[in-house]
């Protein structure tokens, strides 16, 4: 950053005890206009030193680099034509840059989701297991055409997911994607007796094996490999976790689309469901949440439920067996300082390291600790200017927070 080395002890002191106040957290979110978008930054978990913003040449010099993440997708238009996108995978894109948890056993990418962002603050999750070809295999794009043409009163780069019911989570004047990851934690193991619905609902249930969901059942025989014929009947998952009531903001348009589902089992397996790849008016995808196989007996080892994927293609890994929660989580919006933030980690990686930790809040802050480089970066909400401190314990007043959101594009 301008001096970005060294800094005050004061400010590490400070740093202790020193948080953010939510009303300026939700004015300068609120402040975002929908204006057209020109860059887009991308942040989370992800690898060290990696771009943190992309533009219309960036991203037409990625698809140079890896032809095989060029997607042209067709969908119908509102006036019932047809119109042609054209970009790159969402999940080719996502995949060059995400990072790889070494204590996850398996299928660690199951553990990911994206929450993609407009300039206006409207924002959708995806998981990466929808994704993902061996998955979900959804073709979401990036898109920077339409017709041949450059896109224009959308942003320069909008998100397309040409599989959902409706449009919701075409997310326009593309200006953030931000990658997040569920930490492993290894469960106690053996066969599932009862599990819970909790989170973001207005009521936490169990259900057990002598527990009536009061829902329809439903029959699924799956077609795909590596379990193609193995015949299923439960109940949807969807209508079951909206038993619970979900909760979702009125006043925010669409606010389903910024929750995602953790199933987890007993052994701590786990696979993240984006809520919009369920719900019926988006993604519609046809999850069960099964308690018997053909022909009708329970699942014994696999437990008294199992989450069944019928519409996954090549593994089974979102089948999670032995199923004790269901929990509905509120992905965390991208603020302006969270943007500037990892574009600091990915520009000056020698001084912000480990990358992909959330922040911390107090009275007056709110910042970042580096374990690795024993360093501190932080913005004062007082006097709305970013700090630095060194491995040194000295602190240097950066300037300004406007200058900076300016100059990483994080406006």
């Amino acid at each position: 950053m301008h001096n970005l080395y060294p800094m005050m002890t004061t400010l590490r002191k400070r740093f202790a005890c020193a948080v953010l106040s939510i009303f300026l957290l939700a004015t300068w979110h609120s402040s975002l206009a929908a204006s057209p978008s020109v860059q887009f930054t991308l942040g989370g978990y992800l690898n060290s030193g990696i771009p943190i913003s992309f533009n219309l040449a960036s991203l037409q010099a990625f698809a140079a680099a890896n032809p095989s993440a060029q997607q042209t997708v067709t969908v119908t238009n509102s006036s019932g034509g047809t119109d042609v996108y054209s970009g790159i995978s969402l999940s080719s894109f996502l995949g060059a840059y995400i990072k790889t948890d070494p204590t996850v056993p398996k299928n660690d990418i199951l553990r990911d989701y994206v929450v993609a962002t407009g300039t206006d603050g409207y924002r959708a999750v995806f998981s990466l297991g929808e994704l993902n070809s061996s998955f979900g295999n959804q073709n979401d794009i990036i898109a920077y055409q339409q017709n041949g043409q450059a896109i224009s009163t959308n942003g320069f780069a909008r998100i397309i997911a040409p599989g959902d019911a409706a449009a919701g989570r075409w997310v326009s004047n593309l200006s953030s994607l931000e990658v997040g990851h569920v930490p492993y934690t290894v469960g106690l193991g053996g066969v599932s007796r009862q599990f819970t619905v909790n989170g973001q609902v207005s009521t936490q249930k169990s259900y057990n094996a002598s527990s009536s969901t009061g829902l329809p059942s439903s029959t699924v025989t799956v077609t795909t490999p590596p379990i193609a014929g193995t015949i299923y009947t439960g109940v949807s998952l969807w209508s079951l976790i909206n038993q619970a009531g979900l909760i979702a903001n009125p006043n925010v348009k669409n606010d389903i689309l910024g929750k995602y589902l953790i199933a987890t089992g007993t052994d701590g397996y786990q696979a993240v469901f984006s809520l919009g790849e369920l719900s019926p008016s988006f993604g519609n995808q046809a999850d069960l949440v099964a308690y018997a196989n053909s022909p009708g007996n329970p699942l014994t080892t696999d437990g008294f439920v199992k989450i069944v994927v019928p519409g996954d293609l090549g593994k089974a890994g979102r089948y999670v067996s032995n199923v004790i929660s269901l929990q509905i989580v509120s992905a965390p919006s991208l603020t302006p300082v969270e943007c500037l933030f990892n574009w600091a980690e990915s520009n000056y990686p020698n001084l912000f390291t480990p990358t992909g930790f959330p922040s911390a809040v107090s009275t007056a802050y709110t910042y970042r600790n580096y374990s690795a480089s024993n360093a501190f970066l932080g913005v004062n909400s007082a006097d709305k200017h970013v700090y630095f401190i060194g491995s040194d314990g000295k602190s240097q007043d950066e300037g300004t927070l406007a200058y900076w959101l300016g100059l990483a594009g994080c406006q």
